[in-house]
């Protein structure tokens, strides 16, 4: 995501041809055992040029990345960047994706976090995060210990889960979270849920999207499994002598099965 989350360390680059994309970190599953290893995947997508769809365009150079790191259930933090493997042919085609084995059993955050500046006739500070989550349980028929998914990070802008993103979790199961702004709710966004393969409608799309109360909170129900991508942007007047204005973005990716795993006893 030329807007990966993760850490709380800031820095300034200028890129001029990523200011109305949207970064997001995804994975090929959300429950493995523990010891295997999990796909963490780095997407580059047209959201905020408000292509309301799941699509990708281009891809995100590595330079660009400042912070990508899994941390673990016991708050390990390890840097992906050193992992990515491009898996397309050209700089604009496919995405960046790292392997990654969970060795103990727990809830684990794939993270990102950008802040720079981009100009594409306007110079624009960008501030953004990502978050995707994945559990790893010693039985997959029994799993284990799934908490930790409300913890902020403390990244200028995130979205944190208040109901557990892996299990309990289905169509029909509401998804709950609250986007915070510099630690405070942030009231009045628009927060889109966008399943992929579907491109939501101009203005607010009541079936897919949702905007804060007071809390800075959400609630949206799944009708169907698959991926979801989730996306919130905020611009503020914040500027200074290098830039005009300031565009907060996170994102966060579930993947929402056809029916809670917790629900075949």
């Amino acid at each position: 995501m030329a807007r990966l989350f993760c850490a709380t360390i800031l820095g300034v680059f200028v890129i001029s041809t990523l200011s109305a994309h949207d970064v997001w970190l995804q994975t090929n599953t959300a429950i493995v055992r523990t010891g295997e290893g999990i796909h963490i995947d780095l997407m580059l997508g047209n959201h905020g040029n408000d292509h309301r769809d799941f699509k990708l365009a281009s891809k995100i150079g590595v330079d660009k990345v400042q912070h990508l790191q899994v941390i673990s259930p016991h708050g390990r933090k390890t840097d992906l960047k050193p992992l990515l493997t491009d898996l397309g042919y050209t700089p604009k085609e496919g995405f960046h994706s790292a392997r990654f084995v969970a060795a103990e059993p727990g809830l684990y955050t794939a993270a990102m976090f950008t802040d720079g500046i981009v100009n594409h006739g306007k110079a624009v500070r960008s501030v953004r995060s990502s978050k995707a989550f994945f559990l790893a349980s010693e039985k997959l028929d029994k799993l284990g210990d799934s908490s930790g998914f409300d913890k902020p990070l403390g990244h200028a802008i995130e979205m944190v889960p208040l109901t557990n993103p892996i299990t309990p979790m289905g169509p029909g199961t509401p998804v709950k979270l609250q986007l915070l702004l510099h630690g405070k709710p942030l009231a009045g966004v628009k927060v889109s849920f966008i399943p992929r393969g579907v491109t939501l409608k101009e203005g607010l799309d009541q079936d897919y999207e949702r905007v804060s109360d007071a809390q800075g909170r959400v609630s949206y129900e799944p009708k169907l499994g698959g991926y979801y991508l989730i996306v919130a942007h905020h611009k503020t007047d914040e500027k200074s002598a290098n830039y005009e204005l300031t565009q907060y973005t996170a994102t966060m990716s579930l993947l929402v099965p056809e029916k809670c795993p917790c629900c075949d006893e």
